[in-house]
């Protein structure tokens, strides 16, 4: 979470989605991150979840913990399914 925060914190949503067009497109992207592209994606993704709720008035804390929820959500889903 600690990799997302600071992306957030540089980027905005539009930069994160650029990045995410690069690594898609071109296997690495301007936001300097790194690794497998489908990580790379992963992590680029939430990012800009939290950068547009804090673009909303979220603190970036209560935008975290919101991915977190999110994330736990999906993977019950997956876990009972």
């Amino acid at each position: 979470m600690k990799e997302i925060k600071e992306l957030a914190r540089k980027f905005s949503p539009e930069q994160l989605d650029t990045c995410i067009r690069e690594q898609l497109h071109n296997g690495a992207n301007t936001c300097d991150l790194n690794g497998p592209t489908d990580e790379v994606i992963a992590v680029l993704s939430k990012a800009e979840y939290v950068k547009g709720l804090v673009e909303n008035g979220t603190p970036l804390v209560d935008a975290v913990r919101q991915l977190a929820r999110k994330i736990r959500v999906v993977q019950s889903g997956f876990e009972s399914g």
